[in-house]
C-alpha cells in the first residue's frame, strides 16, 4: 500500500513538474503595410506593419513588453485589445526604423534581405514561445514597396541567445534564450531606370573625351582638353553616387565602372600623345593610323568591359 502511495505521489509530482515546465504558446502574425525611406548611407529603412497576438497567459502585455532587437527606434503603437475564442487578442499597428547592413556590391542591380525580429522583452522561452501565423501573414501587394519587387516573403520563429544573465548571478541564468517571431522578405530592385540616372553623367563624360579622336592630331588643346574635362566630370559623378552609398571596403559595381572609365579616358590621352609624337616626327600617315586604330580599341574594349561588368552584376 505504501509503495502504491509513493508511486502515486511520484507520478503526480512528475506530472505537475511537466505541466509547469511547458511554456505558453503565443500565436502571432504580421501584415506589412509599407517599407519606405530606404537609406543606404545611414543603413536604415522604415517599416509599417500590423501585428496580432493570441494568448492565454494574463501576465503577457505586448503593449509594454514588445521589443524589436534589430530596430533603431520604435514609434508608440496603436493597440486594439479584444478576445477571440476565449483567448486574449492584441492587435498592434507598428512603425519602426530598422537598421540594415546593405549589400551594395551590385548596386543598383542589388538584392536585399530584410528581417524584423519581434520578442517579448520580459519572458524568455521557458515561459513564452511564438507560433507563427503563416497563413494569415502577408503584405500589401500594391503599396508595400515602390521601385522594388518583393520575393520570398514569409514569417518564422527563431531562438535568440543572450550570453548574459542581465544582472541575475544564478548559474542557471548565465544564458538567456528568447523566442523571436521573424518577418522576412527578399527585395529586388527594378534597376534600369536608376542605372541610367546615376551613370548617364559618367557615360556622357566618356563620349566627350572620345570626341577628341575626331579632331586633327596637331590640335593640341582640344585633343587633350576634352579628355581631361571628361575625367573631372567622371570624378564628380563618382562623388555624387558615393554620397548615397554606405562606406565599404569591397570593390562594388559603381567602383568598377568608374575605374573603367578613368582607364578609358587615360587610354584616350595615351593614344593622342602617341599620335602627336608621330606627327611631330613627320610621320603624318602613322599618326593618323595610330589615332584610328587606337580609337577603335578604346571604344570597343570600353563597351565590352561595361557589358561584362553589368552582366555579372545582374546574373
Amino acid at each position: 500500500m505504501k509503495v502504491r502511495i509513493a508511486l502515486f505521489i511520484l507520478f503526480t509530482l512528475v506530472a505537475v513538474e511537466s505541466t509547469v515546465a511547458q511554456p505558453d504558446t503565443v500565436s502571432v502574425g504580421a501584415y506589412v503595410i509599407s517599407v519606405h525611406d530606404i537609406n543606404f548611407r545611414d543603413k536604415e529603412y522604415t517599416m509599417r506593419f500590423w501585428l496580432w497576438f493570441l494568448y492565454d497567459n494574463p501576465d503577457f502585455d505586448f503593449s509594454t513588453q514588445l521589443d524589436i532587437p534589430n530596430a533603431k527606434s520604435i514609434d508608440p503603437p496603436e493597440i486594439i485589445l479584444d478576445s477571440l475564442n476565449g483567448r486574449a487578442w492584441a492587435i498592434m499597428k507598428m512603425k519602426a526604423t530598422m537598421k540594415e547592413s546593405w549589400k551594395v556590391a551590385d548596386f543598383p542591380f542589388d538584392e536585399q534581405h530584410l528581417s524584423v525580429q519581434i520578442e517579448n522583452s520580459l519572458f524568455d522561452n521557458k515561459t513564452l514561445v511564438f507560433k507563427p501565423d503563416i497563413v494569415g501573414s502577408t503584405y500589401d501587394k500594391d503599396d508595400a514597396l515602390d521601385g522594388w519587387n518583393i520575393k520570398n516573403f514569409g514569417v518564422t520563429k527563431i531562438q535568440n541567445d543572450y550570453e548574459t544573465g542581465f544582472g541575475d548571478q544564478r548559474p542557471s541564468r548565465s544564458l538567456q534564450n528568447f523566442s523571436a517571431f521573424v518577418i522576412e522578405m527578399d527585395i529586388e530592385r527594378s534597376a534600369w531606370g536608376l542605372f541610367m540616372k546615376i551613370f548617364i553623367g559618367m557615360y556622357i563624360a566618356f563620349l566627350i573625351s572620345i570626341i577628341s579622336f575626331t579632331i586633327q592630331v596637331e590640335e593640341l588643346e582640344p585633343r587633350f582638353g576634352l579628355p581631361v574635362g571628361g575625367l573631372f566630370a567622371t570624378v564628380g559623378n563618382k562623388y555624387i553616387i558615393d554620397s548615397i552609398l554606405p562606406e565599404t571596403s569591397s570593390f562594388t559595381l559603381v567602383d568598377s565602372l568608374h575605374t573603367l572609365t578613368f582607364l578609358a579616358i587615360f587610354a584616350t590621352l595615351v593614344v593622342s600623345a602617341v599620335a602627336l609624337r608621330q606627327h611631330d616626327n613627320g610621320n603624318k600617315e602613322a599618326s593618323i593610323k595610330y589615332n584610328r586604330i587606337g580609337s577603335r580599341y578604346v571604344v570597343a574594349l570600353y563597351v565590352l568591359a561595361n557589358l561584362v561588368l553589368v552582366g555579372i552584376a545582374i546574373y
